[in-house]
């Protein structure tokens, strides 16, 4: 799809306004699948998303979805684009580097509790939270950190 060097902005939770330009987007891979761009849009309008919440690494492809939305008529969801979570190394945490499964914890005898506080202190909560609702309660975009959170399993899971 040819955009002709047009600009689409939005004001993320998290980024404050976010503006960018729409390069000619792909729509459909060379196996018939629909490109990421279209689909997620879509898929978002159809489930009723209002607000998407997903790493800041992602917001630059936002203009483009939210040029596909307004051609397409769809709408327009919140933005809160978040600060990635990466190891001791300063890489990002993915399945082949460095990611945690709550089975890892487990294994290593992390109580839930322990695993509510490391997710309270990510988000930038004051104090360990004692249960999930607890950090439900206390959360806000505003608290969270605006440089990526470096995870470390043999410092941050010793306290």
């Amino acid at each position: 799809l040819r955009t002709n060097g047009e600009r689409h902005g939005f004001d993320d939770l998290v980024l404050g306004r976010v503006e960018g330009a729409v390069d000619d987007v792909v729509l459909q891979r060379n196996d018939g699948v629909p490109a990421y761009n279209l689909a997620v849009g879509v898929d978002d309008a159809l489930q009723g998303v209002t607000q998407v919440v997903r790493g800041d690494d992602l917001a630059s492809s936002t203009p483009r979805q939210l040029h596909l939305q307004h051609l397409l008529g769809l709408p327009r969801p919140a933005y809160a684009h978040v600060p990635l979570v990466v190891g001791p190394d300063g890489q990002r945490l993915a399945k082949r580097h460095g990611a945690v499964t709550l089975d890892d914890l487990v294994a290593r005898g992390i109580s839930d509790g322990q695993v509510v506080a490391l997710l309270g202190r990510s988000l930038g909560l004051e104090r360990d939270a004692g249960s999930a609702a607890e950090v439900a309660v206390g959360f806000s975009f505003d608290r969270l950190p605006r440089e990526p959170w470096r995870f470390d399993p043999e410092v941050d899971l010793s306290r």
